[in-house]
C-alpha cells in the first residue's frame, strides 16, 4: 500500500464507525470511467461501482455538465415548499419510464433507505393493515421502518425485531432447488391474514447473497398480493435501472408492481431517491414526509441526465451484452476451481457463489474475505455479499477489454486466496458485513 494511501486511511479513524463497511484497506484519490486511482496513483478496475451507485461509472461528462448547469443560478435548495423545472420533469420522466396504471405521485428523498421507509408507512397509511412482510436475508435500507423490514439488519442485530414485521423465505435454487414449493406456502400462509399492507421485494436478492430466484417467482408474488389486497413495492435500489439488462429487474416476469422504488445509479454518486405509486397511497396525510433538499435541482438534474445518458449510449442493453460476457468468461475461467460453486446473475449483477468444494456447497466466508483482498491486492475492487458470494456490479460503461480483465483479476483472486496467499492477519481488521 502506498505511504499517500496508507496515511490517510489512517486519518479514516475520525469518521464514525457505524457507517463503515470495510472488506481492505482502500483508499482513493479519484475515478474515471470504469476505474478508480489510489492515493498515490495506483489504478484499479471498479467491480462494484460503489455498490451499483455510479453506473454511468466516474468522472461522465453528462454528471458533470448536469452539476455546472444546476449550480449556476439554482432555484432554491429543494422542493419541500417550492417548485422547479428539474424536480417536476424528473417526476414525469420516472412516469413514462415506470409501468403502472391510473394516478400515481412520485416521491423524492435522498437515499433508497427513505424511499423505502416512506414507500412503507405510505402503504400502511393508505390501507389502514398494520402489518408489513419482507423476505429473509433482504436488505431495504438502513432507517426507519425500512431498516426493520431488512432481513439482513434484523439477523444481524443491528436493530430490534418489530411485532409488525414480518419475514418470509426467498426461494434459493442453487442450495434449496426442491423447496419452492414451501417458499410459495409461506407466502400464502403469511398473507392469509388479510392485514398485510405491503410486501418488499427485490427481484434479485442484492446483499442476501446475489439470489436469482426462479423464473415466475415475481409472477407468483404479485398475484398474491394483489388476492390478499396488499401492495407489491418492488424495490429496484441496487439491481433495477438498466443494470439487468431490462430497465427494471421485475420487466423479468412481466409484471407491474403497484410501488417501484429507485436510488443509488439514479444519482450517479449524487443523493436521490424515487417511489413511484398510487396518488392515493403517496399524497396522504399531506407534509408527513419532509426531507428540506429532497427534489433539490442538483440531484434531480444529475438524475434527469443519467437517464438521458442511459437512453443516448444504449446502456441498457449494453448491460445485457457485458453481463453475458462477464458471466461467461468467469465460469470457463473458474471451471477447474472447486471453490466455485456457481456463477449465476442477470446482466451486470452478478454473484460467485464460493464454497469449500462444489459437491457440499458449503458456504465459504473465510475464502470470500480473502479473495476480495487478494483482487485489491491484484488491482480491482470488488465486495462480497451473504457471506461467501462476491457480488460482480461494475459501471454499465465497463468496456469489453475490461471485461475481459475483471475475468482475470476475479479468477486469479479466487485461485491465489485459496491457495493461501493472504493471511488470516490481513483480513482480520476488516469485519466486512
Amino acid at each position: 500500500m502506498h505511504e499517500t494511501a496508507q496515511r490517510l486511511y489512517d486519518r479514516d479513524r475520525v469518521i464514525a464507525g457505524v457507517e463503515k463497511l470495510r472488506f481492505f484497506p482502500l483508499a482513493l484519490e479519484s475515478g474515471q470511467g470504469s476505474w478508480l486511482v489510489e492515493a498515490g496513483g495506483r489504478r484499479l478496475l471498479d467491480l462494484s461501482a460503489t455498490w451499483t451507485a455510479c453506473g454511468l461509472g466516474h468522472g461522465h461528462p453528462a454528471v458533470r455538465e448536469a452539476l455546472l448547469r444546476a449550480a449556476g443560478a439554482p432555484p432554491g435548495a429543494g422542493a419541500l415548499s417550492a417548485v422547479h423545472e428539474d424536480a417536476v420533469a424528473l417526476a414525469e420522466e420516472l412516469l413514462d419510464l415506470t409501468p403502472g396504471t391510473g394516478d400515481r405521485r412520485v416521491y423524492f428523498g435522498h437515499a433508497g433507505s427513505d424511499a423505502n421507509d416512506v414507500a412503507i408507512r405510505s402503504a400502511v397509511h393508505a390501507t389502514g393493515r398494520p402489518k408489513v412482510l419482507a423476505f429473509e436475508h433482504s436488505y431495504h435500507g438502513g432507517i426507519g421502518v425500512a431498516m426493520k423490514a431488512s432481513g439482513v439488519h434484523v439477523e444481524a442485530g443491528s436493530v430490534a425485531a418489530d411485532k409488525q414485521v414480518l419475514f418470509t423465505p426467498y426461494p434459493d435454487p442453487y442450495r434449496e432447488p426442491d423447496r419452492y414449493e414451501r417458499v410459495i406456502a409461506d407466502l400464502d400462509e403469511a398473507l392469509a391474514g388479510r392485514d398485510v399492507a405491503c410486501l418488499l421485494v427485490e427481484p434479485i436478492l442484492s446483499d442476501g447473497g446475489l439470489v436469482v430466484p426462479p423464473d415466475g417467482f415475481l409472477a407468483e408474488v404479485a398475484a398474491r398480493c394483489a388476492a390478499a389486497g396488499t401492495l407489491l413495492v418492488c424495490d429496484e435500489v441496487k439491481v433495477g435501472l438498466g443494470r439487468p439488462g431490462t430497465w427494471h429487474a421485475f420487466e423479468h416476469d412481466r409484471i407491474t408492481p403497484d410501488i417501484v422504488t429507485f436510488g443509488k445509479s439514479l444519482g450517479a454518486g449524487v443523493p436521490i431517491s424515487a417511489a413511484v405509486g398510487p396518488a392515493a397511497v403517496f399524497d396522504e396525510p399531506g407534509a408527513s414526509a419532509l426531507l428540506t433538499q429532497a427534489g433539490n435541482p442538483y440531484s434531480t438534474a444529475v438524475a434527469r441526465a443519467v437517464l438521458a445518458a442511459y437512453r443516448a449510449e444504449g446502456l441498457v442493453e449494453r448491460a445485457a451484452q457485458a453481463g453475458e460476457r462477464l458471466r461467461q468468461g468467469l465460469r470457463k475461467a473458474t471451471a477447474h476451481l472447486d471453490v466455485v460453486g456457481e456463477v449465476r446473475g442477470r446482466g451486470l449483477a452478478i454473484g460467485v457463489d464460493l464454497v469449500t468444494d462444489r459437491a457440499s456447497r458449503e458456504r465459504d466466508p473465510e475464502l470470500a474475505a480473502k479473495t476480495v483482498y487478494r483482487v485489491w491486492e491484484l488491482g480491482g475492487v470488488v465486495f462480497y455479499v451473504g457471506g461467501n458470494v462476491l457480488e460482480v456490479t461494475p459501471p454499465l460503461v465497463i468496456t469489453d477489454d475490461e471485461v475481459d480483465r475483471a475475468v482475470e483479476l476475479l479468477a486469479q483472486g479466487i485461485e491465489e486466496a485459496s491457495a493461501g496467499k493472504v493471511s488470516d492477519a490481513q483480513i482480520a481488521p476488516f469485519a466486512g458485513w
